[in-house]
Formats: structure tokens, C-alpha cells, sequence
């Protein structure tokens, strides 16, 4: 498709994924058919021509000069641009939900016809290769080692007075991200909005968790860094206790367990999503577990069961109540959760990728709940 993007790749992935070139500050990406090109200032443009991967990075420099001779005293980014398509004979594009509307609308007033293409704005965003694959691998490892750090601390960790007390001072959610963040840091990974939240505050699937770790209460660990490296995001949740899970605890745990299992035996090439979602809901209700509100706050499952995993954390394809077609080659999560204040949160969550049969599991982390 003919195709307009114009934002900074460190925090969009369309753009990251269309030029493979990472930059903080905006730049523009042309697609034209087979051919692709990048504008870039003088500050980037031999960064650019060594590093990315599109048909030709182009001088921003050269084409504002191009407009200055239209006439136009200080061209803005879209006058720029507006000299680039009138040479390629462009007067219709496809732009991303996210493109900026004080640019959309100078084009448009320009006479070009826009339109807005929903995500997956590359549909082959969502089917991985092999080589992204291998990243999103190598950026789960670095979870997996940072969660056996976790477990290592708890280990060490002696109850008193109900708090889990190491080295003389009482372990906190905040004390144990701290080291997690620092150790993925070693292995080339940054995190952000981990969450290890205990007790009632697991209970709220996003609080990211704060103050005493307790004994025999829930522990989630919800881990989810992006590489440095390879710019790929992996995710693992694991929820445990250090010392006794009350036995309501167990039977949540067992029954999230079976659920996640039942819902990873579903994915396979050409399966409904939703359907997966569905099965593992009606599990839970036939264990007894409702979902609704209760004292004005949701209980139960009252979240997906999944969601697609690559450059960014969160993409298509989901896991949920709406429809979707899996397909083979796509990372997805599962990890279905229950949340009662009264018994306490489980969530259990492992990245798989979709095959034409079945799935291959990325994630190899055991899940284990109590903690001696």
C-alpha cells in the first residue's frame, strides 16, 4: 500500500518496524508500492543510509530548499513532504490511527485524500520470522532469570510479625523491582510498570504494587521489559506465596492453572480466539468462580485472556470476547487471572506462538505457588 508515516521510532513501532532505523525525534517514511524511502535532517541522514533498511534515505535539507524555491520563506514539515509526493505523482495515501491531525489536516488541504488504516497497520506485523521470534525468546530468558532472583530473595526471606523481613529490613514490592529492573538492565533489557503487588493490591490486574511483601498472601509478578538490543518485548506473570496459601488460595491457583493449560491446548492456526476466551470463562463459572461486581468492585475474570506480543507490548492479535482468527506465526500471551479481596488474586501467563498445529510454549519458567 501507498503509505505515509511521520513519527520517532523509539516510541512507534510501525515506523520502527517499516525502516528498521531507531531515532528519538520524528522523521518521515514514504511507501510507495515496493519502494520506501526516509526524509531525514542533515543531524541523522548517515546514521539513516547505514542503518535502515528502506530504498533510499533522502536529504530533508535538499527538499526544503526545494520548497523555499516555491516560495515559502520557512516550510513546514508538511510543505517538505507536499515537494517529495508532487515528484512521485502521489495524491492518495493510507496513514495510521495515531498520525498527527495538524499534519493530516495540512495535507488534506493541500488536496491529497487520506485514509486511516486500523492496527495492525502492517498486517505482517503480526506474523513473526524466525529472527523475531529468537528476540522475543532471548528477552523472555532475561525475565526468566530475573524471576528466579525474585524467588532467590524470597527464599532467603524470614516471616515475622506476618512481613517477609531480608537482610535485617522488611521486603517491599518496591525493593524487589528495584533489583529485578537492575538485573534486566544487566542482561540488556529496560522494564517498566512491573508489577509485584501482593495481597489486595493484586487484586486490581494493574496496581503495580507497593509497601510490605506479607507472608502467605498472593504475590504477582507480571514482567514484561523490552530489549535494548532487539527493541522486542516478552511478558511472563507468575503468581506465588512465601510460606501457606490458605486453602481458597489453592483452589483458586489449581483452577487458574487448569484454566491456562485448557487455554494453551486451544491455540492452534485458524481457531477462534474468542472461543478460547469463552472456554476458560465457563470453566471458572463451573468451579463456582463468578465474575461481576461486588461492594462496587469487579471479582472474577474480568479481563482478556490474551494478547499479541512483538514490539510493542501490547498488539494484534487478542484474546478475548471479540472475534479473531489465530494464525501461525503470531506470539501471543495466556494468561487468565481470578481476583477475589476475600481469597486473594492468581494470574499465570506464558507466551506461545501459534503453529498450524497447536503452539510451541516460549516461556519455560515453572509455575509453582507456594514458596518455602
Amino acid at each position: 500500500m501507498d503509505c505515509l508515516l511521520i513519527a520517532a521510532s523509539e516510541t512507534d513501532a510501525n515506523i520502527y518496524y517499516a525502516s528498521g532505523f531507531l531515532a528519538p525525534d520524528p522523521f518521515i517514511y514514504l511507501q510507495l508500492g515496493e519502494k520506501s524511502y526516509l526524509l531525514m535532517s542533515d543531524l541523522e541522514i548517515d546514521r539513516a543510509r547505514l542503518q535502515s533498511r528502506v530504498g533510499a534515505v533522502l536529504s530533508y535539507t535538499e527538499y526544503e530548499e526545494r520548497a523555499k524555491r516555491s516560495g515559502l520563506e520557512h516550510p513546514r514539515c508538511i510543505d517538505v513532504v507536499h515537494v517529495l509526493l508532487e515528484e512521485q505523482g502521489v495524491r492518495e495515501l493510507k496513514v495510521p490511527g495515531n498520525f498527527p491531525l495538524v499534519h493530516a489536516d495540512a495535507l488534506r488541504k493541500r488536496g491529497y485524500t487520506l485514509s486511516v488504516k486500523e492496527e495492525p497497520f502492517f498486517n505482517r506485523r503480526a506474523i513473526k520470522t524466525d529472527a523475531e521470534v529468537a528476540a522475543i525468546r532471548k528477552t523472555q530468558i532475561a525475565i526468566e532469570e530475573g524471576m528466579d532472583e525474585m524467588v532467590t530473595m524470597l527464599r532467603a526471606s524470614e516471616i515475622k510479625n506476618g512481613f517477609l523481613v531480608l537482610d535485617g529490613e522488611i521486603l517491599t514490592s518496591e525493593r524487589l523491582r528495584r533489583r529485578l529492573h537492575l538485573l534486566l538492565m544487566e542482561k540488556g533489557c529496560v522494564a517498566n510498570h512491573t508489577i509485584i503487588a501482593c495481597g489486595t493490591d493484586a487484586c486490581d490486574p494493574h496496581q503495580q504494587g507497593t509497601g510490605p511483601v506479607r507472608a502467605h498472601e498472593a504475590i504477582i509478578f507480571d514482567i514484561f521489559p523490552r530489549s535494548t538490543e532487539s527493541h522486542y518485548f516478552a511478558d511472563m506473570s507468575r503468581t506465588v506465596v512465601k510460606g501457606r496459601a490458605s486453602d481458597g488460595l489453592k483452589r483458586l491457583y489449581d483452577v487458574v492453572l487448569q484454566g491456562q493449560e485448557m487455554g494453551i491446548a486451544r491455540v492452534k492456526n485458524g481457531v477462534q480466539a474468542r472461543d478460547i476466551h469463552e472456554a476458560i470463562s465457563k470453566l471458572f463459572e463451573q468451579h463456582g468462580y463468578m465474575t461481576g461486581k461486588t461492594a462496587g468492585r469487579m471479582q472474577g475474570f474480568f479481563h482478556g485472556t490474551g494478547h499479541g506480543v512483538g514490539l510493542d507490548i501490547h498488539e494484534p492479535p487478542r484474546i478475548g470476547s471479540v472475534d479473531c482468527l489465530l494464525q501461525t506465526g503470531e506470539v501471543v500471551t495466556v494468561e487468565p487471572g481470578l481476583y477475589y479481596p476475600d481469597i486473594g488474586a492468581v494470574r499465570i501467563e506464558d507466551m506461545v506462538l501459534v503453529q498450524d498445529e497447536g503452539c510451541r510454549n516460549l516461556t519455560t519458567y515453572p509455575k509453582v505457588l507456594e514458596i518455602s
